[in-house]
């Protein structure tokens, strides 16, 4: 049995963040019915590169059943007002005040359904001064300040993955499922919000920390780390990046005398410690790369793994794909074609993945669920 088997889940959500997380109440169990408007989601047009299907939808729509609702007319307000009656949990991720115009604000859904969750996510959240601001991943990684930190010496750098959206996401499921817990013991439903401005800033800290209290924010470092040394990679002899991560003094001894053998550099005065590492950055990765520089990557890795160190590859895509470690489920496109993409992380002890899922046509289910929770 999954763990929210027989929780119905209603979400109007669009984009990212919020159905990433009822993605993830589907891979427990629940049932997700996602509100649509008549065009569907948008991110159904992002691209095509899952079978003519956007790469985005098929990932974390899976398994959703599609209702197309435009509730400003009264019939489509009657039946959302009859979904979320019978739901457990509600998930929004419209724009600040849209829903409570129109009559579905979380504060007054959870007083006609006192065991309702609610879950609104927003881009800045729903104060007089941020609420009208308009909020997509990239601009809040610009907003946040994480931009300025990402990248190379030389140019600022998006993350590579809508990563202010997924840990949005990450939160919202999160907070959904400590919000169950307190159910199980109140017997009430309560209301948690989030944004993804807030989720990106929370994850600032430490660099905000470093630039109000210690010696300024991090500067761009491109494959290092920049208050760790040698945390970073370094190119052997035949061309070939490798990252190396050394965590404490002990293994920063092992990696002087078995992978540069040279135990000398392990108590020199400039490198006996972290932050005195950190400090002389430049005179440290010269004195690594003159000898990681003279060997190639096998020989390295082989004297990494003597010395006990972690370390890694600098995969390309191509590399992810054929890695040994990827576990891998099928999934089913709106025309049942069928693709493979990495597993969801969560393994449970006592129950198989569901391989399989398809994701909805555009309002797929509306005249099936019209009829189940409006019947004549």
């Amino acid at each position: 049995m999954r763990p929210l088997e027989g929780l119905l889940v209603v979400s109007i959500e669009q984009a990212v963040a919020a159905p990433f997380c009822t993605a993830r109440l589907v891979e427990a169990g629940a049932r997700v019915i996602k509100v649509e408007r008549p065009a569907g989601d948008f991110a159904r047009g992002y691209d095509q590169a899952a079978l003519g299907d956007s790469s985005y939808f098929v990932w974390i729509n899976q398994g959703k059943e599609s209702v197309v609702l435009d509730f400003k007319t009264p019939a489509d307000a009657e039946l959302l007002h009859a979904l979320i009656a019978r739901a457990d949990i509600f998930v929004q991720n419209l724009a600040p005040g849209a829903l409570e115009r129109a009559g579905f604000g979380s504060a007054s859904l959870r007083g006609k359904n006192p065991r309702l969750i609610t879950c609104d996510i927003s881009g800045y959240g729903e104060a007089e001064a941020v609420k009208e601001l308009k909020a997509y991943d990239l601009l809040v990684q610009a907003e946040s300040g994480l931009v300025d930190i990402s990248g190379g010496p030389g140019e600022r750098g998006r993350i590579g993955v809508s990563i202010s959206d997924i840990g949005t996401g990450m939160t919202a499921h999160a907070a959904v499922l400590e919000a169950l817990i307190k159910r199980s013991v109140t017997g009430k439903g309560s209301g948690v919000s989030m944004s993804l401005f807030d989720v990106t800033a929370e994850w600032m800290t430490v660099p905000l920390i470093h630039a109000e209290h210690g010696k300024g924010a991090p500067t761009r470092g491109g494959l290092h780390h920049p208050s760790i040394a040698p945390y970073g990679a370094y190119q052997t002899s035949d061309g070939i990046d490798t990252i190396v991560s050394i965590q404490n003094e002990r293994e920063w001894i092992r990696y002087c005398e078995i992978v540069l053998q040279n135990p000398s550099i392990a108590i020199h005065k400039k490198f006996a410690n972290n932050n005195l590492r950190v400090e002389n950055r430049a005179a440290l990765d010269a004195e690594i790369e003159a000898i990681v520089g003279g060997i190639d990557a096998s020989e390295y890795r082989s004297r990494l793994a003597k010395a006990d160190l972690a370390f890694g590859a600098v995969n390309t895509i191509a590399d992810l794909a054929n890695h040994i470690a990827l576990r891998r489920r099928r999934i089913r496109t709106v025309e049942k074609d069928f693709l493979e993409i990495p597993a969801t992380p969560i393994r449970w002890s006592d129950t198989d993945p569901i391989d399989g899922k398809g994701i909805p046509a555009i309002g797929a289910d509306t005249e099936k669920i019209r009829e189940e929770f409006l019947p004549d």
